[in-house]
């Protein structure tokens, strides 16, 4: 899976706010992302986010 800054992430499980879509602020040993929903980031483990990442979407750069 091939992970870059900009990507848009949807998580198998959904944020509090609701929302599944999270965007890659950063790319490592550990992932920073932020949610579309409402702005909240995150730190995790490259391992923990590779196993919850559902699919990628294209980069925001894109849209």
């Amino acid at each position: 899976m091939e992970i870059n800054v900009g990507n848009i992430v949807v998580m198998k499980k959904k944020h509090p706010c609701g929302s599944f879509e999270w965007k890659i602020l950063r790319v490592g040993m550990d992932f920073r992302l932020e949610c579309l929903g409402c702005g909240h980031q995150m730190m995790m483990p490259r391992k923990q986010a590779e196993k919850n990442i559902k699919k990628v979407l294209e980069s925001e750069d894109n849209k």
